[in-house]
């Protein structure tokens, strides 16, 4: 009786695993599949080999501006252990904040940048930005913050 209960559950665990595959797949083409089991493949071989990190600039006041102005500033980094300092993924506190993370590993010594772009259109008053950084550091990379005040026009 077991042998049967076994040989039936077989193929309807297998097909349950199945569908939840094709359901995960629906929304992505194959390219985009196979690029994202790609990018965390590199995550994965990069955090075997995690380095250390030294802030240069960790927060940024850009003073007063008027509503609707943009503010630009780069963040620098450098990659103070032994190997390539990978950034993964680099994401703000909200939208109006956006950081652009380098493409390429950082080598030891090495001096990198994480570009930032701020947009003040609706914001008023004193506003704090946080950005944080995804990367094969240990410890974690700190979190860069941007912080000033608004002026409505």
């Amino acid at each position: 009786m077991k042998r049967y209960f076994l040989l039936l559950a077989l193929p309807a665990l297998v097909s349950a695993c199945n569908i939840k595959t094709k359901d995960q797949l629906a929304g992505d083409s194959k390219t985009d599949s196979i690029k994202r089991v790609q990018q965390l493949k590199a995550q994965e071989d990069a955090m075997k080999n995690t380095t250390t990190v030294q802030l240069i600039d960790s927060a940024y006041n850009f003073g007063t501006i008027i509503q609707g102005e943009k503010v630009e500033y780069n963040y620098r980094f450098k990659n103070t252990g032994t190997n390539p300092l990978v950034i993964f993924d680099a994401h703000a506190s909200c939208g109006c904040t956006v950081p652009e993370k380098p493409e390429k590993p950082i080598m030891p010594g090495e001096i990198g940048f994480i570009k930032v772009v701020f947009n003040s259109s609706g914001k008023k008053g004193h506003n704090e930005k946080e950005i944080n950084v995804n990367a094969n550091t240990n410890p974690a990379f700190p979190v860069l913050k941007l912080f000033g005040e608004i002026n409505e026009k």
